[in-house]
């Protein structure tokens, strides 16, 4: 009820504002304009959200759902959702001597946040920030990419089969989603070279290198080394540009 109360509500100061629009805006001052315009948005805005009632409906034009994750981020008790999209341009479609017809539009991620009338609040669109699952892998197969959520805590995995994996922690915080940790290993088949941890929130990394990388028939053994991590600012989920950049 409190929300068709709103949604008429919306419609008849949208319709009370274009009315008296007409045949008031001359009289009105440049800073009463201003703030009437602004009023005139955020209803506007909300009109053409009220519909959005299930987290496809967030998906923009060009884009369609690659994978979907759901889990609660910012531990209200509610199942967020996290959505992957991936572009749909012709023109990204490519074929390979070897593989065939290979899609390679980029992808991005959505961040929705369920509400109490189970409705959902965009919290974070990135929509180019992932590269599309049909790189070049060169002499192996390109990373498989997958999002997960536990603890509150979102996960970007990266898994490139014998040569190891990656992974970025993001938080919530402050309507985005931080990058609180990194962790990495670097194998040779069954043997780990070495493996890196970063803590972004105290600036430490660890690099664990195994000092037998070079012996098959001998134990792992690692020598642990720390350092300091020069991080100017946040690393924020809205602002990476490509994850295939990401250096530290």
């Amino acid at each position: 009820m409190k929300n068709i109360f709103f949604s008429v509500s919306v419609f008849t100061a949208l319709f009370l504002f274009d009315g008296c629009k007409k045949s008031n805006e001359s009289q009105l001052p440049p800073a009463a304009k201003n703030e009437a315009l602004s009023v005139k948005k955020v209803l506007e805005d909300h009109v053409k959200t009220a519909d959005k009632k299930k987290p496809a409906d967030f998906i923009p034009n060009g884009f369609v759902l690659f994978d979907e994750v759901e889990g609660d981020l910012n531990n209200d008790g509610r199942k967020d959702h996290v959505l992957i999209i991936k572009g749909t341009e012709k023109d990204k479609i490519v074929t390979d001597e070897y593989r065939g017809k290979l899609d390679r539009n980029r992808r991005g991620i959505i961040i929705l946040f369920k509400t109490e009338d189970n409705s959902y609040k965009k919290i974070v669109e990135n929509n180019n920030c992932f590269s599309s699952e049909n790189e070049d892998g060169g002499v192996y197969y390109a990373p498989e990419m997958e999002v997960s959520i536990d603890k509150n805590n979102l996960y970007v995995n990266y898994m490139h089969g014998r040569y190891g994996y990656w992974t970025y922690t993001f938080k919530y915080r402050s309507n985005d989603f931080q990058l609180i940790g990194y962790d990495a290993s670097y194998n040779r088949g069954p043997i780990v070279q070495n493996e890196t941890s970063i803590n972004f929130l105290t600036g430490k990394k660890q690099i664990k290198d195994n000092i037998n990388k070079d012996e098959e028939d001998k134990d792992e053994v690692f020598k642990e080394t720390w350092s300091k991590v020069d991080i100017q600012k946040p690393v924020l989920l809205s602002e990476i540009k490509d994850f295939d950049e990401l250096s530290f």
